[in-house]
């Protein structure tokens, strides 16, 4: 099974994803979408699998620091919430696992085990 994480490399929760993968022998290619950008179609793809309240990071910094016409756009219509999230990627909920069978969305170390064990 190919496994990719996306994420940013200096991320405390992407740390302990990766800790985790490797406890778990779980062979993985990592994506840091902070310096390799992400394509529209992956969040896109993301999305339709785990819903935009899912993906969209909404407690961060980047999110508070948006004016409020771009939050109302963002939560008005899907589309333009992922266009915002393709231009900043620090919104994005971190880590996304993808892999053929296989859709995660944030650390959580009971379903990381539960999918990889």
């Amino acid at each position: 099974m190919s496994i990719i994480i996306y994420g940013i490399k200096s991320c405390s929760t992407m740390k302990k994803a990766f800790t985790k993968l490797d406890e778990l022998g779980v062979i993985y290619d990592f994506h840091d979408y902070k310096k390799q950008g992400i394509e529209k179609e992956s969040v896109q793809r993301w999305v339709d699998g785990l819903g935009i309240d899912k993906v969209l990071n909404k407690r961060g910094t980047t999110w508070r620091k948006l004016d409020d016409s771009q939050k109302q756009a963002a939560d008005s219509d899907v589309d333009k919430a992922i266009d915002l999230l393709v231009e900043n990627t620090s919104m994005l909920k971190r880590p996304i696992v993808e892999g053929q069978s296989v859709l995660l969305c944030g650390y959580d170390e009971a379903e990381f085990d539960a999918v990889f064990l």
